[in-house]
């Protein structure tokens, strides 16, 4: 792919699109980790410099990335969570079973969780104030959703559904590390059976974590 020099505003959002798509593309590919500039900047086909004008860094372009993929999971899950609501069930099954369809809802999402896992160790740094300003704000609104769609399912959690769902997304970012151990860290596991309770497996990890955390702020609520 080439591109003649953008002179429009409808050039430059179309520059801008592709540098995005082509970036979510090498995530399918490889982990965030293994993203570079200087290859996304020769898939895209545009030099490294002219890349640099719409997004200051690589981890900018990825920040960008986890805003959208926060954003599309939350429409997916919200249609997960209505379907088959009871809301004639106790307390302790409906936030089990928020907890099982949000943990297995982005247990499926595997770029979402690598950017998550990356997103306060790596994406935010590289980036300016503004960026991470841009950034934190949509996150907060994507927060505020998923906190009422909590609350729509669990309304016992009261004012601790923000706090729960912060927490249930840190979980995922730590889990996500966690659960894809190193070849060392697998030959351990396999050399001494009783290391397994230590090798986690995503979904029911975060699955269990954030159903404690539900069943605590219920019972914070009295």
């Amino acid at each position: 792919m080439t591109f003649q020099r953008a002179r429009s505003a409808e050039q430059r959002e179309e520059r801008r699109r592709a540098i995005l798509d082509t970036a979510l593309a090498m995530l399918d590919e490889m982990p965030v980790a293994e993203m570079s500039l200087n290859e996304l900047s020769r898939r895209v086909g545009l030099a490294k410099s002219n890349v640099l004008r719409y997004f200051e860094s690589r981890e900018a372009v990825l920040l960008e990335l986890l805003d959208g993929a926060l954003r599309e999971w939350l429409a997916e899950v919200a249609g997960e969570l209505a379907a088959g609501a009871d809301p004639d069930r106790p307390a302790r099954e409906r936030g089990e079973r928020f907890a099982a369809v949000v943990a297995h809802s982005l247990a499926r999402r595997t770029v979402l969780c690598d950017l998550l896992g990356a997103q306060a160790a790596v994406l935010e740094h590289n980036v300016s104030a503004d960026v991470v300003v841009r950034f934190k704000r949509s996150a907060l609104t994507g927060l505020d959703a998923m906190a009422e769609l909590l609350r729509s399912c669990v309304p016992e959690v009261g004012d601790e559904a923000a706090p729960v769902c912060l927490l249930a997304m840190i979980l995922t970012g730590g889990l996500w590390t966690h659960c894809r151990p190193s070849p060392s860290a697998r030959a351990a596991f396999e050399a001494d059976p009783a290391l397994a309770v230590l090798h986690l497996d995503l979904a029911p990890a975060l699955q269990n974590g954030l159903s404690l955390f539900i069943a605590g702020a219920v019972a914070r609520n009295g």
